[in-house]
Parts: structure tokens; C-alpha cells; sequence
């Protein structure tokens, strides 16, 4: 394992963070057995840096219960964070911070994060209910070591969130293909002068690992064999010395394996002109077949009429990217199509709740529409509408 030097801190962080965002689940609950084995597995791989929310459902408490039960609880480095979105004022920060104490089973928290900031009209309304006078006291008790904030807003916004307090480290979505996007590396290399920068998003939700089109997976092939698309993502983060580590929602530990493999070996300057002609090729084909650019972070849900967003999403760009069919089988899966409970864009009303929580600000009911028009067909609506008869029948 290569670390870096969180620079305010002096903290020695593994380059290759677990990302508890994505726990492996059955039947809709974090899968433990799993779970544990791959969070004691990324511990022994020299894995020290967890990041989790309390958005992340089961996240925190799960891996509090892990840490707490292998006591290596001071081995190890901590991030999660205040639920921005649904603070209502001052007396929340105490009711989600304490809480997320007990959820984790520790006395303090090492990386405190502002959830989801998006602008300084968002920082300047927490400040008005005295936000920074809660951090220091939380500070000067132990209770936080370090404050930062995870950002999902415009490249401008972000730069005078640098300027407009004493951030000690910042985390930013950051990849190949989102080079100019949000922060992007213009904010990068701004924050990194003057603290960490944890990057979250590496392959795009997993997109960048497996959900190439196959002419981008053959031109990574042709270029190195022994490299998954994965790996290709993650190296190409680890190349930038402004970067001090990258978050991986590993679920598998054939994924965790692969990781700590390349995270032992990875460093700045590791790519040269050849490489970067091939990221070049496979941004070509990219940008030719992702028509929406939704990472499946699942803000946007719950959806209250039940629309699976970021799978009708993630099936319309398969769609594209790999075959008609492809995404067929997927949007009929993920949108349970065929049961007596479909989650399908067809039941949006447009309320717009999910736009106001989408972080990466796309126009989701528009995106909705096309998503119906593609994957809907008339023969489509048929076989669901007679599916659900039938099942509804036969519950009857």
C-alpha cells in the first residue's frame, strides 16, 4: 500500500480508500458477513481511510459494529458526514452528529464532512445558524479532528468555498471522464495547495469499470492486457500528485484484491504520452454513448411515486453504449417492469423532488421522458400492463 501526507494533519492516508457508500446487500440490507470481510480484509491490505454518511443506509452502523468488534478502531481513519439536506437549524447538527457517534461506536470522528455542499448560499445558510461556532467547539473538544466538506456544484462556487473558511481537507468527484466537471481539475489544483483532496466517484459509479462500450474495453486491452478498465480509472487518478487518496466502493473482494494490488505499486507521473493517447480514444467513444451522465449516487431517491431513477438511467445508457437488448433486459429488471409493482419513468408526476436533491444537477424529468419514450414501447407497456394483470389475478 502507497500512502500520502495529509498535509494539515501529518496523517499517513492509504491512496486507496473504502468507500461505504456501496456494502454489498441481500435482500436489501447490508449483507455482513460480506461486508466484514471485505472491511477487515482492506484493514489487512493497509487500508487506513473509511468514508461513510449518514445517508448511506445501514452504512455507519455497520461499519462502527465491524470496527468496534476487531478493536481496530484507532488503526484506522475515520471520514463521515452532517446530512446537510435535512437540517432544519443549530439544534440538528448536535442530533445527527451525536447519533452518528453512537451509529459508529467512537468518541470522535477523524474527517468530519459537510454533506453535499453545492454553493456558498448553502454555506452562508449554515453559517447564519452558527455553524462555525458548533465546529470549534467541536474542535477544541476532540470530538472532530479534521473539517471538510464533499462538494457537487460549479467549478466557481467551489473556489470561493476554499476561500470562505479554514477548510482542512475537501472531497470532489473526480475522473477521466469528468475532468472539467464540478470542481474538476481547475479546483483540484486549487484545493490542494493548501489541503487534502479525497476523491470520490473514480469510475463514475462503476461505470468506468464496467459499463464501457466494447470498443473503449478492446482499446484498453490492446494497450495493456494485464489492466481492467478499472484499473485504467483508478491509475489515472493516482497519476496526480494532487490527489492524496481515492474512495472505491469495493463489493466483492475480487474487486478489494485487484485494488490493493494496484494501489501497492501506483504513484504520480506513473503514465506517460502513450497512456495518455488512450484515454483519449476510449473519451472519444465515451462521449459518443452516454446520453445521461447519472453516477447511481441515489440521491434522488426515494422517488414518491417510486421511480427506479438511477436504474432507468443506467439501463437507457446501456442502451447506447452496449445494445438495445442489453438495456432492454436491464430496464425491464431494474424497473421490476414486469411485476405487480413496477417502478417505471411512466409513474413520474414531476414533482421535481428529485432535481433538488440530484447532485450532479441534471434535469432529471426531462431525462425521465426520453428514458419512457426509449425503453417504453408500446409492446413494452403491453407486456407489463399483462404481467401485472395476471399477477394480480393470481394474488386474488
Amino acid at each position: 500500500m502507497q500512502y500520502r501526507i495529509d498535509s494539515r494533519s501529518g496523517n499517513k492516508l492509504s491512496i486507496l480508500g473504502l468507500g461505504c457508500m456501496r456494502f454489498p446487500r441481500l435482500l436489501g440490507a447490508i449483507d455482513m458477513k460480506k461486508t466484514e470481510e471485505l472491511v477487515m480484509r482492506s484493514v489487512e491490505g493497509g487500508v487506513n481511510y473509511f468514508d461513510t454518511a449518514w445517508l448511506y443506509p445501514g452504512s455507519e452502523d455497520a461499519l462502527g459494529g465491524i470496527l468496534d468488534k476487531y478493536r481496530v478502531r484507532e488503526k484506522v481513519y475515520i471520514a463521515t458526514k452532517l446530512p446537510v439536506v435535512m437540517l432544519r437549524g443549530r439544534a440538528d447538527f448536535d442530533k445527527y452528529f451525536d447519533q452518528e457517534l453512537a451509529r459508529l461506536r467512537t468518541g470522535y470522528i477523524d474527517y468530519y464532512l459537510m454533506h453535499m455542499l453545492t454553493d456558498t448560499e448553502l454555506w452562508n445558510k449554515l453559517k447564519s445558524w452558527g455553524i462555525e461556532e458548533w465546529i470549534a467547539e467541536k474542535k477544541k473538544s476532540g470530538r472532530i479532528r479534521q473539517i471538510g466538506f464533499s462538494y457537487h456544484g460549479s467549478r466557481d462556487e467551489f473556489l470561493k468555498l476554499l476561500e470562505d473558511y479554514d477548510w482542512e481537507f475537501c472531497q470532489i468527484q473526480y475522473n477521466y471522464s469528468d475532468e472539467n466537471f464540478q470542481a474538476g481539475v481547475t479546483g483540484l489544483r486549487a484545493a490542494a495547495r493548501n489541503m487534502p483532496v479525497m476523491i470520490m466517484e473514480p469510475l463514475l459509479g462503476g461505470k468506468l469499470a464496467g459499463g464501457l462500450p466494447p470498443g473503449a474495453e478492446r482499446i484498453f486491452r490492446e494497450a495493456n492486457p494485464a489492466l481492467s478498465p478499472a484499473a485504467w480509472g483508478l491509475n489515472w487518478v493516482w497519476n496526480q500528485s494532487e490527489v492524496t487518496l481515492l474512495l472505491s466502493g469495493m463489493g466483492e473482494l475480487s474487486q478489494l484484491e485487484e485494488n490493493l494490488k494496484l494501489a501497492d505499486r501506483a504513484g504520480p507521473g506513473m503514465l506517460g504520452e502513450a497512456e495518455a493517447k488512450v484515454y483519449r480514444q476510449v473519451l472519444e467513444l465515451l462521449n459518443r454513448s452516454y446520453r445521461i451522465r447519472c453516477t447511481g449516487c441515489n440521491y434522488c431517491m426515494p422517488c414518491p411515486r417510486g421511480v427506479n431513477i438511477p436504474g432507468c438511467f443506467a439501463a437507457y445508457n446501456t442502451s447506447y453504449a452496449i445494445g438495445y437488448v442489453a438495456g432492454m433486459q436491464q430496464f425491464i429488471t431494474s424497473t421490476a417492469l414486469t411485476s405487480e409493482r413496477s417502478s417505471s419513468p411512466s409513474l413520474c408526476v414531476k414533482c421535481g423532488k428529485c432535481e433538488t436533491h440530484c447532485p450532479q444537477h441534471l434535469e432529471i424529468i426531462r431525462s425521465l421522458d426520453e428514458v419512457r419514450r426509449r425503453m417504453e414501447p408500446f409492446w413494452i407497456q403491453g407486456i407489463g400492463a399483462a404481467a401485472r394483470a395476471f399477477l394480480g389475478k393470481k394474488r386474488r
